[in-house]
């Protein structure tokens, strides 16, 4: 089992200290991971425009900025701002919101399997969808709502289960993994006794995909993203002081358990409407933190690079997916799942080489 982090101290934080309003907002500034933002950013719109340059139907790079700059003609700006931009949206908003989640529970665990993935929030935010897609298909935006809610709803108990006068990261995937296992069979159920059709919408749905996105699934997770993450990054510093132990962050006046619940019902409402709008997306927050931390070479949670890598990897993804078969636009999270799961036996076997794996 992967090593619980929680007895050992982190190391002291890097960067500037930037306060605004008097003192009472304050947040690190580190000049390097400034940069990789800028530069993941650039990466994730060179790799939009490239996905709608080779799309379906093909749009020249010249074409597109003229789009931009109102001189294209009716045909070619349809194609692009409304069949090309809302799907490169959504993928750049989902991604963001899923690498953001990654980071919170990674912080929280200090453990890198500490995904919401492999903790089982994403299976119970999908058990809600499904439930409202088979028995609900009538009420609008029953998926979503029942998709945050069982998330939310997973999320505090798999705490509460995992809760022993303290909480240690490594009974939080430990206890996820198992309530992974049980809503996968709930999930599995309602699809053997569901009628055909019905089941053949839920099973679709299961794959992840941002087949036929519009500007409305861009705006609804928009709309979370513009609520929740400003929430997050004002409370940032509190979970970096978490991240150091819970002894060190208490004697520095940080709440601890109160920042941990808050973060969870955060961490997880983020996921929760990435998979209302695009189904259950996998391995994106996974890898994210951790490629993100090699590239910083920081400590911290790293929220708001976690933010930028996560889009960049789902647009990127999308576009593996829409072109690794010729002729077949397949489902993205097909392709997430496929590269993730090299990523997490190789992150795996990193682990185990580097003596952070020991029995328990």
């Amino acid at each position: 089992m992967t090593a619980d982090l929680a007895d050992r101290p982190a190391p002291p934080l890097g960067g500037r200290q930037v306060r605004a309003f008097g003192g009472r907002l304050s947040m690190r500034f580190h000049l390097r991971s400034a940069v990789v933002c800028v530069l993941l950013l650039a990466g994730t719109v060179v790799t939009g425009v490239v996905s709608i340059r080779f799309g379906d139907p093909p749009v020249a790079v010249g074409t597109t900025i003229d789009v931009f700059l109102g001189r294209a003609d009716f045909a070619d700006a349809f194609i692009v701002v409304q069949l090309g931009l809302p799907r490169i949206a959504t993928a750049i908003l989902v991604g963001a919101a899923l690498g953001t989640s990654g980071a919170i529970f990674q912080s929280l665990a200090r453990n890198p399997l500490g995904s919401p993935d492999i903790i089982g929030f994403n299976t119970g935010a999908a058990t809600g969808a499904i439930a409202a897609i088979l028995y609900l298909p009538d009420v609008a935006f029953g998926a979503g709502a029942f998709a945050v809610a069982a998330g939310i709803t997973t999320a505090l108990a798999v705490y509460l289960l995992a809760w022993n006068r303290g909480m240690r990261g490594y009974r939080l995937i430990l206890v996820g993994i198992g309530v992974t296992a049980l809503l996968g069979s709930v999930n599995a159920y309602m699809l053997a006794k569901a009628n055909l059709l019905n089941a053949q919408a839920a099973h679709l749905w299961l794959y992840g995909s941002l087949n036929a996105k519009t500007w409305e699934n861009a705006g609804l997770i928009a709309v979370a993203m513009v609520v929740l993450l400003p929430v997050i990054l004002v409370l940032g510093n509190r979970l970096s002081l978490v991240e150091m132990g819970d002894e060190t962050a208490s004697a520095l006046g940080v709440p601890v358990e109160r920042t941990r619940v808050a973060f969870i019902v955060l961490g997880t409402a983020l996921p929760a409407v990435a998979i209302a709008v695009a189904g259950p997306i996998v391995f994106v927050a996974l890898a994210a933190p951790q490629l993100v931390r090699r590239l910083t070479r920081a400590h911290g949670p790293h929220l708001g690079p976690s933010a930028c890598m996560g889009a960049l990897l789902l647009v990127a993804a999308d576009f593996v997916a829409q072109h690794v078969i010729p002729g077949a636009s397949l489902p993205v999270g097909l392709a997430t799942g496929a590269l993730g799961g090299v990523y997490l036996a190789w992150l795996l076997a990193s682990e185990w080489r580097s003596g952070r794996m020991r029995a328990r």
